[in-house]
């Protein structure tokens, strides 16, 4: 059956909407029309070559549909179903699951090498991070399906696949905020709204947001944020004249960039932990010398997927959402449908788009 997809072609080239045939379910798959699909730089890093990708490809990790059907073996979920989607199945089998660190999981991104469709003049298509959710519909393994959580509208729920998870397991798995404790975020994209209201969720005192557009600072605040920081060679200094000149206890990086992750560094009080959520290329070299890191006594982590687990942590944010306190139209800064993805990368790359939500 022929539906509408943005297909990557190539590594560095523009996406093109056209049709693919997609095979119906087979054992162990489910067939889901999507309701919406998020729009983040993810998506450009594989687009542009900094995660490697197979090609040609149908991008979009995270999103939320309705099944359609079911291939032999599948029952957790039924046609007409609500479903959110999981670009990082675990195998439940490997070293990392078997410690319980299940978005380590070795074999996760194992089913992005295979052919899931093809374009109409017969061309082999993979699913971009297993799930393909730039299309009208997809294919994809049953492990990679979870049902909507009940009070969580359909299309807000494709949020939960990747920036809410990777946002709030950022402040509560990774860098574990408490209650009274500080927190800078940086870079205001979806993961980092998302990350500012779990910060408020966790009880933080003061939530410094950081990023190079002062533009965002509206959303910034509405997501939680007291203080904003527009990027420049100040800003660590302007956090801790924010903090009674000690730096905030936890920093947050979300964009990925060397000189990002330096300054959120910095920003930190003696013994301060910085997460690094955001994915940089190989060129991204960050410097410390020996001395700064036994004097300063700061952690430095990374951190994968939010170390969340999808199917312990969606019916956590689902409580959220059901009691006001997580707000996930609140992360979305454009709506747009399907053919306006490819303008939406191209807006990306010139520094000026945001978040967009696709909604088919």
């Amino acid at each position: 059956m022929a539906v509408r997809a943005a297909v990557l072609p190539a590594i560095g080239s523009p996406l093109e909407i056209t049709g693919i045939d997609l095979p119906d379910p087979g054992p162990g798959q489910v067939r889901v029309r999507l309701a919406a699909a998020g729009v983040c730089h993810s998506d450009l890093s594989l687009s542009d070559g900094t995660m490697r990708v197979p090609v040609p490809a149908v991008l979009g990790h995270e999103g939320a549909g309705t099944v359609v059907s079911v291939g032999e073996g599948v029952d957790h979920v039924s046609p007409g179903d609500g479903v959110v989607l999981n670009w990082a199945p675990s195998c439940g089998a490997c070293h990392a699951c078997s410690l319980g660190e299940v978005w380590l999981c070795a074999d996760a991104l194992t089913g992005a090498a295979d052919v899931y469709a093809r374009t109409t003049d017969g061309t082999d298509l993979h699913p971009g991070l297993n799930v393909a959710a730039f299309a009208e519909e997809t294919v994809v393994s049953a492990s990679c399906v979870l049902p909507v959580p009940d009070g969580v509208p359909l299309t807000d729920a494709a949020l939960l696949g990747c920036a809410v998870l990777t946002g709030y397991g950022a402040v509560h798995h990774s860098a574990r905020v408490r209650q009274g404790e500080t927190v800078a975020v940086f870079g205001v994209g979806g993961v980092g709204l998302a990350a500012l209201q779990a910060a408020r969720i966790a009880g933080a005192s003061k939530i410094v947001a950081v990023d190079v557009s002062a533009e965002k600072e509206e959303l910034a605040r509405a997501a939680g944020a007291t203080d904003y920081v527009v990027a420049s060679d100040t800003t660590a200094r302007e956090i801790r004249g924010l903090t009674g000149k000690q730096g905030v206890d936890v920093a947050v990086e979300c964009a990925g960039r060397a000189v990002t992750i330096r300054t959120a560094w910095d920003s930190t009080r003696r013994g301060g932990r910085t997460t690094v959520v955001g994915i940089g290329g190989k060129d991204q070299q960050v410097t410390f010398n020996a001395l700064e890191i036994f004097h300063w006594g700061r952690t430095l982590t990374g951190c994968v997927y939010g170390n969340s687990d999808p199917a312990r942590d969606l019916p956590v944010l689902a409580g959220h959402v059901r009691a006001g306190r997580l707000d996930l139209s609140a992360l979305v800064t454009e709506h747009i449908s399907l053919d306006g993805i490819p303008a939406a990368f191209e807006n990306m790359l010139a520094g000026k788009g945001g978040r967009a939500l696709v909604v088919f």
